[in-house]
């Protein structure tokens, strides 16, 4: 994450903020998240099954995915100084675009979109986070993420 002034932060619109590293997407991080939301579908936790499928193998879950861009955006996007809380205040668009394969490895590519002052030293910042999968031309997911800053 790169510190900048928050009052500074509309400069930066319109530009990539940065790259995360790459994150390897075990059959055990998928199994985790299917225990954790319930969804046991058979093309997530059955190796067996799933290749059988045009994937050929498991595939993570479309939201296993889209909650990796939390730590994604942590490490690449920019944010406000004097930071005292951060929390995640939704999405917008979210498309997902390319399944993960098990064993593939996904990093985020993260653009500044908009800033919002809120007031009371808040900031409301939109970033776009582009999923890509080592090798794979298309991307997993796009998202427009909104970030709330807690600033003093």
């Amino acid at each position: 994450m790169q510190i900048i002034p928050a009052e500074s932060l509309v400069e930066h619109v319109g530009e990539e903020s940065g790259v995360s590293d790459w994150i390897t997407i075990h059959q055990e991080r998928i199994n985790t998240f299917a225990d954790a939301t319930m969804d046991h579908q058979f093309i997530h936790v059955d190796p067996v099954a799933a290749a059988q499928t045009p994937f050929g193998s498991t595939i993570a879950h479309g939201f296993l995915t889209l909650s990796l861009t939390t730590p994604m955006l942590m490490e690449a996007m920019v944010a406000p100084d004097r930071m005292v809380m951060v929390v995640n205040y939704g999405t917008d668009k979210v498309r997902f675009i390319e399944p993960v394969k098990v064993g593939s490895r996904v990093r985020g590519r993260t653009r500044l979109v908009e800033v919002t002052e809120k007031g009371n030293g808040r900031w409301l910042v939109k970033n776009e986070v582009t999923v890509e999968i080592e090798g794979v031309d298309r991307p997993a997911l796009i998202v427009e993420s909104l970030t709330l800053f807690f600033t003093a």
